[in-house]
């Protein structure tokens, strides 16, 4: 990194910005197997925070890939910048008061760790805990197919390690999509993000 940075402070303030949302920012980072339900429940999540009038953000895998992060490949090394790179974001995202959640496989604790700490006190990990058996009989992207047939390499879960959460804030446990929205709901409110 260049020594010749200097932060910039701004004049308004992350405080001014979570008074006029009317809630203060945070991040709730899905992590759990492909086609485990992360981005349906983000989505899910969204749709019932904006009825609220909350203002919120979903920053998903596939989509980061195609724009931000479409330089990077799915070795260990790539993965790990994958996940820098969104923490760092995220963390912007919940200094502008925004409700931002992160639907990312995420598969190493160690990153997931690296997020945490770089995001801080508005980090909340959701383990949407779907056993693998019903990710390869959903697998709508037909990848756990390809993986299975050795078509791709270094998959999650088939060829490549996830390592399961040892202490998620939040572990949602093959729960439909509006028992898991429910208890994500709960979760805010017990964190004083919503009312």
């Amino acid at each position: 990194m260049s020594t010749n940075l200097t932060k910039h402070n701004f004049l308004v303030s992350r405080e001014q910005r979570e008074k006029n949302n009317g809630h203060p920012g945070i991040v709730i980072w899905f992590t759990g197997l492909s086609a485990s339900g992360k981005s349906t429940i983000a989505n899910k999540l969204d749709v019932e925070l904006n009825k609220k009038g909350l203002r919120t953000y979903i920053l998903d895998g596939d989509n980061v890939r195609m724009g931000l992060n479409k330089d990077l490949g799915f070795s260990p090394e790539s993965r790990k910048e994958n996940i820098r790179r969104i923490s760092e974001v995220a963390k912007l995202f919940a200094d502008s008061g925004t409700i931002v959640m992160t639907a990312f496989i995420s598969p190493y604790r160690e990153d997931r760790d690296s997020a945490r700490d770089v995001i801080g006190k508005d980090y909340v990990e959701v383990f949407v805990n779907t056993p693998i058996e019903e990710c390869i009989k959903r697998d709508p992207k037909g990848l756990y197919k390809k993986a299975i047939a050795g078509e791709i390499k270094g998959f999650t879960g088939i060829d490549a390690p996830y390592e399961e959460p040892l202490s998620s804030e939040i572990s949602l446990d093959n729960l439909s999509i509006d028992d898991s929205v429910a208890v994500l709901i709960e979760c805010l409110r017990e964190k004083c993000i919503i009312n």
